[in-house]
């Protein structure tokens, strides 16, 4: 990996951890509760796709990346079941 992937990736994942943290500053009520925990879902996802695609190299083969999607967004999905069983869905 030339330096320029490596910093552009770093970038990114620091642009998405400063995003993560301003979400963590709202205190929602009720529906923006769940709002707010899919966006930090949405988010961590985002940055798994920039460590797969860009630390390890996975970005190169469609089939790999297809695979780590499907795989990623199943984690994430269950984990927002998760929560949302965990709050009683409000």
């Amino acid at each position: 990996m030339g330096a320029r992937e490596l910093i552009g990736a770093w970038v990114w994942l620091v642009v998405l951890s400063a995003m993560t943290t301003a979400l963590t500053l709202f205190e929602p009520d009720g529906d923006g509760r769940i709002a707010v925990a899919a966006c930090v879902l949405a988010l961590a996802g985002l940055k798994g796709r920039v460590i797969l695609s860009r630390y390890l190299k996975i970005g190169t083969s469609r089939f790999w990346t297809s695979a780590f999607d499907i795989v990623l967004g199943v984690f994430l999905a269950l984990g927002f079941a998760a929560y949302l069983i965990g709050t009683g869905g409000s």
